[in-house]
């Protein structure tokens, strides 16, 4: 604990000594990573000092700002950097100058984005690198998103990791993995994340991460969307970040690949990849729906410290490097979008996107591999032998296709008060659009969703009980109180709209359990008075005993279970309760 006091009053000492930004140079505003050789990594004061000294030191160029505070009371820091002085949202909206968003630490073991981010800052703000990148753009720089997970300091928080000695953890204090967090944001750092973000509009999000997985050569994976999925034009400014930043690290003396290096069946390098489109929980996955770039950045976990952050130096330098040079442009790509998702209304959309089974053949820089029986496990395991680099010619599986579409709802969706509080809230935090009716409306003409059939998650994910829905919309008809919301469809967030509200979508609400009260049973009758109320019915109406045999003859399974049998009855009772796997939310073809 003393060493980091005197390291933050030192830091600070040196940045509170430079007289002007014309002495900017002489500040040693190195980290705890460059002194020890890239051994270690500093704790969270570093991150503290080093956000003011830069600050002091370029007080034209720098702000160090909080952005929100983690739940054991740490302020979370973000630092906007210009040499235009565009230090503010409202001056970079001004100057039209692209921001370019790096966050580091979401995962707090995975810290390579903190330690290369002050690097690259001093390089970029002395004139060693990039020379005019931020007089064109902004870096909105996130050393650490994840503080408290920082925090829980120790070695072996990542196993599958060289470096550094100790390191943070993966979830928050309250054990949220944030990168799991994105469109439910469950955690207050998250909900910070998107207020930033809401604030800000990032032309691209750079995700700094490291891999888990296996032994090989590669250094880095560059992956994001827009590029199989979201709009369609936008996708030319994802493929241009995406592989632009890949060409840059391979003149940079990197070996970068343009999908996620884990194997298709673990712990075997035979069986190959497959890229896909990852689901809005992610940040990757959450950006295209804002009709943004979202690059996931994973260096491989088996490099040394010190490579890894030089990789990811590398990537926010060339990210920079791209937005500076087609910014305009790729912005003027992501407005457009923004118009078209306006415009989506009785569209179809995709709720998620499969990776289909062609696969094509690359080589893949590996080593040597034994894959032989271990006595530990009982299973076949692999064994690297690093001393012997080997060129594999492994499947890739990367043509990706739309998988669950649905057509977006004419208007909108409408929620009853009921509801409105809770589904507003999530709405907030996202930036989306609603209002709120004034007054009642009887006999709506609306689309209500009933599921056919619910399947529970049998063990919680995030503190959740996720729930899977098969069902249709179906014309219906609704009473609207004073108080429902109505969500419009036409609105740049359309996709982010449907995402969250579409009860299918694989982060929706509903997926994450939101309304699971709806789909457990409340009321029952009772054996022996389903079977008296069978018998008057099947008295009475003789299309019912008709089709009640008939479905005796053709269902055997029917046919054996007595509670099926009284259910078919129940289910077509006045007493059965018709809210009972009703979605709770509505859609609309009509604007309120």
């Amino acid at each position: 604990m003393m060493r980091r006091h005197l390291l933050t009053l030192a830091l600070l000492s040196v940045a509170t000594s430079a007289p002007s930004a014309v002495h900017a140079a002489k500040p040693d505003l190195t980290t705890v990573a460059e002194r020890s050789g890239y051994k270690q990594t500093g704790r969270y004061d570093e991150v503290i000092a080093l956000c003011e000294a830069y600050q002091q030191a370029w007080p034209q160029a720098v702000r160090c700002f909080d952005f929100g505070t983690s739940p054991q009371g740490r302020p979370m820091k973000a630092m906007a950097v210009s040499t235009r002085g565009a230090l503010t949202p409202e001056d970079a909206r001004a100057q039209n100058l692209p921001v370019v968003l790096a966050q580091g630490g979401i995962h707090a073991g995975e810290i390579d984005g903190k330690d290369a981010g002050f690097g690259l800052l001093r390089d970029l703000l002395r004139g060693k690198a990039g020379k005019g990148v931020l007089d064109k753009t902004v870096l909105l720089f996130v050393p650490v998103f994840n503080i408290d997970g920082h925090e829980n300091f120790k070695a072996w928080n990542r196993p599958n990791q060289r470096g550094p000695e100790e390191m943070g953890f993966r979830t928050t204090a309250q054990r949220y993995n944030l990168n799991r967090d994105y469109v439910k944001a469950d955690a207050p750092e998250m909900r910070a994340m998107l207020a930033l973000v809401n604030a800000w509009d990032p032309l691209v999000a750079l995700d700094l991460h490291v891999t888990d997985g296996a032994k090989f050569r590669h250094d880095i994976s560059i992956t994001g969307e827009p590029v199989n999925s979201g709009d369609e034009a936008l996708r030319a400014a994802g493929r241009g970040f995406r592989d632009g930043i890949i060409e840059k690290l391979k003149q940079r003396g990197s070996l970068p690949v343009a999908f996620y290096p884990s194997f298709e069946e673990e712990d075997d390098p035979a069986s190959g990849f497959a890229d896909g489109v990852s689901t809005p929980r992610f940040s990757h996955g959450y950006f295209p729906l804002r009709n943004r770039v979202g690059i996931l950045v994973e260096t491989h976990s088996w490099q040394p410290y010190p490579n890894r952050v030089r990789a990811t130096y590398n990537t926010v330098l060339a990210a920079l490097e791209l937005a500076a040079e087609h910014g305009p442009q790729w912005r003027q790509l992501e407005l457009e979008a923004d118009a078209r998702a306006a415009a989506l209304g009785g569209q179809p959309v995709p709720l998620d996107y499969a990776t289909t089974d062609a696969k094509r053949f690359i080589e893949f820089l590996g080593y040597a591999y034994t894959r032989t029986p271990s006595e530990i496990s009982g299973a076949s395991m692999t064994r690297y032998d690093e001393r012997t680099p080997q060129l594999w010619m492994l499947p890739l599986r990367d043509t990706v296709v739309p998988g669950r579409t649905v057509e977006a709802p004419k208007a909108g969706y409408l929620v009853p008060p009921e509801h409105a509080a809770q589904v507003g809230a999530q709405l907030r935090i996202h930036g989306i659009d609603y209002r709120v009716l004034e007054t009642a409306t009887a006999q709506a003409a609306v689309q209500a969703f009933d599921a056919d059939s619910v399947k529970f998650s049998p063990t919680p994910m995030e503190g959740h009980q996720r729930a899977t829905l098969a069902g249709t919309w179906e014309p219906a008809t609704a009473d609207l109180a004073a108080g429902a919301l109505f969500v419009p469809i036409a609105q740049p967030k359309a996709r982010l709209v449907m995402a969250i509200l579409e009860p299918q979508a694989p982060d929706s609400m509903a997926a994450w359990g939101a309304f699971n009260n709806a789909f457990e049973q409340k009321e029952y009758m009772e054996a022996y008075v389903a079977e008296e109320q069978a018998r008057l019915m099947l008295a009475r109406d003789p299309a019912l005993k008709a089709e009640f045999e008939k479905k005796l003859k053709d269902d055997a399974a029917f046919a054996k279970n007595p509670r099926a049998r009284l259910d078919f009855f129940y289910r077509r009772h006045p007493a059965w309760d018709a809210g009972y796997n009703r979605y709770p939310v509505l859609r609309t073809a009509l604007a309120y």
